[in-house]
């Protein structure tokens, strides 16, 4: 029910682009994106190998993911499905395929989750690594801080969809796909 109201608001997010049209109908004055992993706990299952898929080493338990795309003022605009937990944000990010649908003019903000995508687009900001037995520099420094200062509101936004306990604590229905639709439904609110 509240799926649906919110859907006639026009505020649950996007699940797919399939093009640069539906991308410039969709967010029209969109100039900046943060792109952003995040995980919500699972409880353990009883099959052996759905546990080595759900089992995420980065949170050190079982996990599904989502990868989002946020705006500058904080909302969540596109969201993936979820994901088993040893999955990564570049790999969803290539299984989705948003990238390639992003116009060149918006600027996207990435963490070091999706190292290499700035290989493959133009318009990707993403912090200086530390070179091997070397150290960055104070102008890379200075551009890794004002990144992170940028960056910090997908954190913000994640932080606030896990004000709503179904996708902060240890999800436990077994309903098929309701895990995925509960934490769109949690990212419209």
């Amino acid at each position: 029910m509240v799926e649906q109201a919110l859907g006639k608001k026009l505020a649950l997010q996007k699940r797919q682009l399939t093009c640069l049209e539906e991308f410039f109908e969709a967010f029209p004055t969109v100039e900046r994106l943060m792109l952003d992993g995040t995980e919500r706990p699972v409880r353990r299952a009883q099959d052996y190998e759905q546990q080595k898929t759900d089992y995420s080493g980065k949170k050190k338990q079982h996990t599904r993911s989502h990868l989002g795309a946020v705006a500058p003022d904080r909302r969540i605009l596109v969201l993936s499905q979820s994901y088993p937990g040893k999955a990564y944000d570049k790999g969803i990010l290539n299984t989705e395929g948003w990238a390639e649908w992003i116009p060149d003019e918006v600027k996207i903000q990435d963490d070091s989750g999706l190292q290499g995508l700035q290989n493959e687009y133009v318009n990707v900001e993403i912090p200086h690594k530390k070179p091997k037995e070397g150290e960055l520099t104070a102008e890379q420094k200075a551009e890794n801080c004002t990144l992170a200062q940028e960056r910090v509101i997908v954190e913000h936004a994640f932080g606030g969809l896990k004000h709503y306990e179904i996708s902060a604590q240890v999800y436990r229905n077994r309903k098929e796909n309701f895990d995925d639709r509960s934490m769109l439904t949690a990212a419209g609110l």
